[in-house]
């Protein structure tokens, strides 16, 4: 199953909670709730181009599958990581303490990020 394509956001649970959590001042966690992100992803075998576009904000990281690259955080960290593929429609991070997990089902993709008992939900349609 191929991940590539856009995706705008269509729904989030626990976003300022979340933010607060890792640390991201209160101005820029009330500009970002409401502004839908658009994500672009190109996968090309086990190499992928992940682009999320919040606003102004522009946050791109690529990694392949079971290699340790750099990503960028949302907090604009940059933190060394192996994204790992579960089955053929789930990825699978940690980065720094944070668990991600993308899930990909028809055109709609589930992103979930957990930290500690806080859990953060995206959910995204293909555009």
């Amino acid at each position: 199953m191929s991940f590539t394509g856009k995706y705008e956001l269509q729904s989030q649970e626990n976003f300022e909670t979340f933010m607060k959590a890792l640390g991201l001042p209160d101005d820029q966690i009330q500009k970002g709730k409401d502004i839908k992100s658009i994500s672009e992803i190109v996968q090309d075998g086990k190499k992928f181009k992940v682009t999320v576009t919040t606003g102004t904000k522009v946050l791109h990281n690529e990694f392949t599958i079971g290699e340790e690259c750099e990503m960028e955080m949302l907090t604009g960290e940059k933190v060394k990581a192996v994204v790992q593929m579960e089955g053929n429609n789930k990825l699978v991070a940690n980065l720094k303490g944070l668990k991600s997990v993308t899930e990909l089902h028809g055109d709609t993709i589930t992103n979930t990020l957990t930290m500690g008992d806080l859990t953060y939900k995206r959910i995204s349609k293909r555009i």
